[in-house]
């Protein structure tokens, strides 16, 4: 048998390290990696029976909708977003999920979706919240504070500007007037000497820069950097997700207001220590005792909810595989 790894197309200007933190979940049950199939090209595949753990984010080229008779998918933390499920949900799309069900969902978002659809499906949550194979022992932990993407869906420089084109758009718009948005906003919850003293990770790099084997070994550095922070805070999921199972603090901060990004967190945000932003206003709550701003002194725990979903997770790759 054949194991196939997903890697990801990248846009214009930036790719996700978090898609390649997913693959790196996805490795870890693998006996093997034969051979790395592109997400949005699925269909395109022709070779060997090969198995795939489909999970993460479906997908952006839907007209490559549905994968290859020879790929064998296990449908695991899967996420069919908003935006792609009217195509992805034609007769053939159906037909096809419905022939490899029950189908695991990364968010109660999707599983409702393929369920009105009449197609088996279940909720599973993410399968980076397996990555405890990265845990290190509590004595190795440092006194770092990362800031990981916070409010990354709030206007930032390097996508206003990154063209003559877009930098005109953006100022004429008045986006680029919001730029200042983001920094009042997270000096709201956090100290300023913690903003100047944390260290801030940037999971979006530009692209045409690296190879799909450069990917993966960034996404492993930033593993182990969580594994030993003292604490987190990110906007990004696959930073939060991936630090409930290395037992790293973390907060998440939500500041979306678009459908598009708050379906992939139906049945997640409830994992997390969270911060609820209004980004419009700056007003925020948070569902965790914060008595004072967020500083170098802060200590909290994490939840502990994520332990039965990870569990499960564990138990239903192995079994097919």
């Amino acid at each position: 048998m054949k194991y196939g790894l997903l890697k990801y197309d990248e846009n214009k200007r930036f790719f996700n390290i978090g898609d390649n933190i997913q693959s790196l979940a996805a490795k870890q049950f693998l006996p093997k990696v034969d051979v790395l199939l592109n997400r949005e090209r699925l269909a395109d595949y022709k070779g060997d029976k090969t198995k795939l753990i489909m999970n993460g984010w479906f997908t952006h080229n839907t007209q490559n909708w549905v994968p290859s008779e020879d790929i064998l998918p296990v449908f695991v933390s899967f996420h069919m977003n908003n935006t792609a499920a009217p195509a992805m949900l034609s007769d053939t799309g159906i037909a096809y999920l419905k022939k490899h069900e029950p189908i695991g969902c990364r968010d109660q978002f999707t599983a409702d979706t393929l369920k009105a659809k009449g197609i088996d499906a279940y909720f599973t949550g993410c399968l980076t919240l397996t990555l405890d194979s990265y845990k290190v022992d509590d004595s190795l932990r440092d006194d770092k504070v990362y800031i990981v993407d916070p409010l990354y869906s709030y206007p930032r420089p390097e996508k206003i500007f990154y063209n003559v084109k877009a930098a005109v758009r953006n100022i004429l718009n008045g986006t680029a007037l919001q730029l200042s948005k983001k920094k009042k906003h997270l000096r709201n919850f956090i100290s300023e000497d913690l903003l100047n003293s944390a260290e801030f990770i940037n999971q979006e790099p530009p692209s045409n820069t690296y190879t799909d084997e450069e990917k993966i070994e960034m996404a492993e550095s930033l593993l182990k950097k969580y594994a030993k922070a003292k604490l987190v805070i990110t906007s990004r999921i696959h930073c939060a997700l991936p630090c409930l199972a290395l037992g790293t603090p973390v907060i998440f901060v939500n500041g979306f207001d678009s459908f598009v990004d708050s379906c992939r967190f139906d049945g997640i945000l409830e994992l997390f220590n969270r911060i609820d932003i209004n980004s419009k206003t700056g007003e925020f709550s948070s569902n965790f005792d914060l008595k004072a701003k967020i500083d170098n002194n802060t200590t909290i725990k994490n939840l502990e909810k994520h332990h039965d979903l990870a569990n499960v997770l564990k138990e239903k790759v192995k079994a097919q595989l």
